[in-house]
Order: C-alpha cells, then sequence, then structure tokens
C-alpha cells in the first residue's frame, strides 16, 4: 500500500506460471483467517478488503463467503493483475481498484460496507497512518459493519517471540517510523472512531486478529 523501501521479507512474492503472486505469507495463513472470517462476517452483504496484495486472502474470501459481494484493493497494478488473474473465475468478486487505506477521504468512494478486512499492513505504516487508515475503516461502515484486522503485534508493550523482536527491529531499522504496534494502542484508536469489541483472537505465527463492528446509533 504505501511506497516504502522495505526490509526484504516484509512483503515476498513470487510470480507463477498463470502471472499470479503468490506470498509465502498469505498461502501459510490464509486458511486460518478464512476460518475466523466465517465465524464473524454477515452473511451477505459488501466487503472490502484493502491492501489486497496478491489476492491470494480475498480468493479465498469470496469461496467461503459467497453471499457477501468483494472488493479487493491495492495500491500497485502488478498486484492488482495478481488479484484480477486469482478471482477472475468468482462471480461475487469485483475487479481491483487502486486504493490508498492511509490517504485521507477515502471513506467518501468506498463506504457503505458491511465488512472491511486488513491484513499485515499495520506494522508496515506509521502511527499517524495507522490512525487514518483507521478513521476512514470506521466511516466506511455501515452500521452493524464489521472491521478485521489481522497481523503482528506488541502484548502490552512486550514483543513476545524471537521472531517478532527480529523483524520489528529490521523494520524499524529501515524506517523508524514503521514497526509493530501495540495491542492497547490498537484498541485505543479503533474504540476511539465509534467501533464496538467484538472478539480479540489468537492466531498462528504469534498474530492476532481484532474484530470490530459500527453499532447503532
Amino acid at each position: 500500500m504505501i511506497k516504502r523501501q522495505l526490509p526484504p521479507n516484509a512483503s515476498v512474492a513470487n510470480e507463477d506460471t498463470e502471472g499470479r503472486l503468490v506470498a509465502p505469507a498469505a498461502s501459510r495463513n490464509t486458511q486460518a483467517i478464512c476460518d475466523l472470517v466465517q465465524l464473524v462476517a454477515p452473511p451477505s452483504g459488501t466487503a472490502l478488503e484493502l491492501a489486497s496484495g496478491t489476492g491470494q486472502h480475498v480468493a479465498s474470501f469470496a469461496r467461503c463467503l459467497p453471499g457477501l459481494r468483494w472488493q479487493p484493493s491495492e495500491i500497485d497494478p502488478q498486484r492488482r493483475a495478481s488479484i484480477d488473474a486469482y478471482t477472475a473465475a468468482l462471480p461475487n468478486v469485483s475487479t481491483a481498484v487502486e486504493l490508498n487505506a492511509t490517504a485521507l477521504g477515502w471513506h467518501r468512494d468506498f463506504g457503505k460496507k458491511d465488512l472491511i478486512i486488513l491484513i499485515n499492513l499495520v506494522h508496515l505504516i506509521s502511527r499517524p497512518e495507522t490512525e487514518t487508515l483507521i478513521a476512514e475503516a470506521a466511516r466506511a461502515l455501515n452500521v452493524a459493519g464489521r472491521f478485521v484486522l489481522y497481523g503482528p503485534f506488541m502484548r502490552s508493550g512486550e514483543l513476545t517471540s524471537d521472531g517478532d523482536k527480529r523483524f520489528h527491529e529490521a523494520l524499524t531499522q529501515q524506517d523508524p517510523e514503521i514497526g509493530y504496534k501495540d495491542d492497547s494502542e490498537i484498541l485505543e484508536l479503533l474504540r476511539a472512531n465509534g467501533l464496538k469489541l467484538i472478539q480479540i483472537t489468537e492466531m498462528p505465527a504469534n498474530n492476532l486478529a481484532f474484530v470490530f463492528e459500527m453499532p447503532g446509533i
């Protein structure tokens, strides 16, 4: 999503023979995230995935939740082409659109969503960018719409595995404004934007999934 010079292991993807990008991290975590999303997503309506990356996730979500109309988004044109290659045969997925989720005002063009999903981006952007993203996502949700936020986070200010410590250090050495955010920091930001916590789920590889809902007035 953000045009930064990131460490080489931050967003790795290789191209297959059909022009699709394959990210090893997405290959590993897609099923676990699908299982969670099936439990917390509305059965029908409109869904937006922010920073869809290679397209592996949204293709799986669309198969698992056929009652939702999925809109993938990505700032990188090569990845948008990959997304479209993954989803071309899926009737409930729209063509990938260019969207910078850290930019102000995108909710005006991509609002009225029943579900928004964001996977593995928050540790790659700054605190101010994270604040903007969460505020825009909250404004883009319908009443009773849900926001699923997945990725690696600190727990109460602590990095809880050696792998997380190494990755966070690599990120901050490259750009001191990025790196892991704290779980309490994310809770504060989401609640400050009017969202209600539904659940926090421990996910494989020491990741967390936050599920929030936009309550009625």
